[in-house]
Parts: C-alpha cells; sequence; structure tokens
C-alpha cells in the first residue's frame, strides 16, 4: 500500500514562463484564507489578493473582498472563472445576474463586461485563460490581466 503524503507549496509569484507540465503546486486554501486574513490590509477593510499561478496562458488569484465591494471590469479577449471558496458573490453582466454561493464556480466566455460585488466578506479563485493563440497573446494586456495586476497590487501595501 503506497503512503499518501500532503506536500503544500509556499504561495509564490511565479516569475518567467515556467510550464506547469514541469511542476506540480499545492495549496491547502482554507489555510491560505485563513492567513490572508491575519493581513494588516485585511484588517484595514482592504481587499486581499495573492497570485498563485502566473503565467503567459494562465493566472490564477485567490482574492478576498470585504462585504460590499464592487469589481467593475471589461473582460476582452481571457476567458474567466470565478469559484467562491468563502462567502457569496453577485455578477451582473448586459444579459445576466447571478449569485455565486460558496462552493460554487462560474465561468465566463471572453468579451464579456460584468461587476462583480460582494455581499459577504468573500474568499474566491480567480483564473484567467487566454484564449489568443498567435505569438502576439503573450503581449496581450487584457482588462482580466489589469484586473490581477490590481488585485495582485493592493495584498503589497
Amino acid at each position: 500500500m503506497m503512503k499518501k503524503e500532503n506536500m503544500y507549496s509556499k504561495p509564490l509569484l511565479q516569475k518567467g514562463l515556467g510550464s506547469i507540465e514541469s511542476h506540480v503546486f499545492s495549496y491547502d486554501i482554507q489555510t491560505l484564507v485563513a492567513n490572508m486574513k491575519k493581513n494588516h490590509s485585511w484588517k484595514k477593510g482592504e481587499l486581499n489578493a495573492m497570485v498563485l499561478l502566473k503565467n503567459p496562458e494562465k493566472h490564477i488569484v485567490l482574492t478576498l473582498l470585504r462585504r460590499g465591494t464592487e469589481i467593475l471590469s471589461h473582460q476582452s479577449n481571457d476567458s474567466v472563472s470565478f469559484h467562491v471558496i468563502e462567502g457569496k458573490l453577485k455578477f451582473h453582466s448586459e444579459n445576466e445576474k447571478v449569485t455565486i454561493d460558496q462552493g460554487m464556480m462560474l465561468t465566463l466566455h471572453e468579451n464579456i463586461k460584468y461587476k462583480l460585488k460582494s455581499n459577504a466578506d468573500t474568499a474566491f479563485l480567480l483564473t484567467t485563460s487566454n484564449s489568443l493563440t498567435d505569438t502576439d497573446s503573450v503581449k496581450h494586456k487584457s482588462a482580466n490581466s489589469y484586473l490581477i495586476d490590481l488585485l495582485a497590487r493592493s495584498n503589497m501595501n
């Protein structure tokens, strides 16, 4: 019988173009959320974000929002998903209004304008995947990339 071993990596911002096939990253999300809630910025009532994966094809950001926080975004050439770990998000687009409860995930295709609002203190995973296939996709700076950068910078203060 093979012994099962739990391995957790430190949540580091990846730099460069490392391939996900060559590395395995495992995170204890509940522990990360608990630690992020101890952060000074969270205690001051600000949002908090931690980049778990960043490469040209995909970004994954663990994000904590305080109740009542609104994020206005324009999604351009990325697909995106929101997976709520704790709390609740209200998603609004031109044609849809959806509540994303704890444990639920919402996915969007590219080119959708949306607004998010947290109705409670909320932790969620924001994942973006670049849908461009040409070599210029690495240079493309979408609005979702801007949102990820904004969330990541808010954690550095």
